[in-house]
């Protein structure tokens, strides 16, 4: 894997020179105190968003991914323009966030357990669901299945790329059939919700985990509160798009602190494993 990129935050957090800024509380801390502590506020406990490199160190025994597809790339298929060309958009985002497209695929050890990982980057154009990421997350999950590999997703994703049309929806489907064989294998998946997913993400392969995790305040939902206002003439409850009002109805399992993260998928893929999860475990 290359080197984790410079983190540059798209949500809650400012950074200038060494120093990070909460915007939420206006707690200040190093860079260093930043990446300690996982880019979650020490004072009132917000969740930065934080780029695909960034999840994999979270998550993964150092030096164990291997990025699978990694010269696997998207292309502007449609000649789209809005206010400019979306090629320039997709070589803008690959030069800043470091990836190919919104997703960062690859084998790696949780605690010398062996799982397919996939992280989406919510700073590669929100994230979003296009041609190359679906069909990136499609791969990670059949590779996952031919390995006999648990499959732990970590989505951040505004929804379908809409600069690719028709394409993008296609991959909702794509995503859901790939876990299909997955769940034919007797092999679980481990979804992740962090801040936000949206749109044809928890639409489709998101919502499908066996187990799911949320981090504390994401915005989960289809589609934003304006919309559903305009559309149903409801007046919303408050936090009706919060991992916690979710969790409270069903929807997730847990709520889980990004700090603690790491120690609750080890337990998970532990017991899922089962019986037989010590052939799972990586060589001494």
């Amino acid at each position: 894997m290359s080197a984790s990129p410079t983190y540059a935050p798209a949500k809650a957090a400012t950074t200038i020179g060494e120093r990070v800024t909460c915007v939420v509380c206006n707690q200040d801390q190093s860079a260093a105190e930043a990446q300690a502590n996982l880019y979650v506020c020490p004072s009132c406990g917000n969740h930065s968003r934080i780029s695909a490199h960034e999840r994999v160190r979270e998550l993964a025994d150092p030096g164990s991914f291997r990025e699978w597809d990694a010269a696997l790339a998207g292309s502007d298929r449609l000649g789209f323009f809005d206010t400019r060309a979306y090629s320039d958009r997709l070589d803008e985002a690959r030069l800043r966030q470091r990836l190919p497209d919104a997703i960062l695929t690859g084998a790696a050890q949780i605690s010398s357990i062996r799982v397919g990982l996939a992280a989406f980057d919510f700073g590669f154009l929100g994230g979003s669901l296009s041609t190359a990421v679906g069909e990136r997350l499609a791969r990670a999950i059949e590779r996952s299945a031919d390995s006999d590999l648990p499959f732990v997703c970590v989505t951040s994703s505004g929804g379908a790329r809409m600069q690719e049309g028709v394409f993008s929806l296609m991959q909702m489907a794509k995503s859901v059939a790939a876990l299909h064989r997955l769940a034919e294998s007797h092999l679980p998946f481990i979804s992740i919700l962090a801040d936000p997913t949206m749109g044809g993400s928890i639409a489709s392969f998101a919502a499908l985990g066996d187990v799911i995790l949320a981090e504390p305040k994401a915005m989960i939902g289809f589609t934003g509160a304006r919309v559903i206002t305009q559309a149903t003439y409801e007046q919303l409850p408050a936090g009706f798009q919060t991992s916690e009002f979710h969790l409270a109805r069903g929807l997730i399992d847990k709520v889980v602190d990004r700090r603690q993260l790491r120690e609750v998928l080890t337990q998970l893929l532990t017991v899922l494993s089962g019986p037989a999860g010590d052939t799972n475990q990586a060589p001494a």
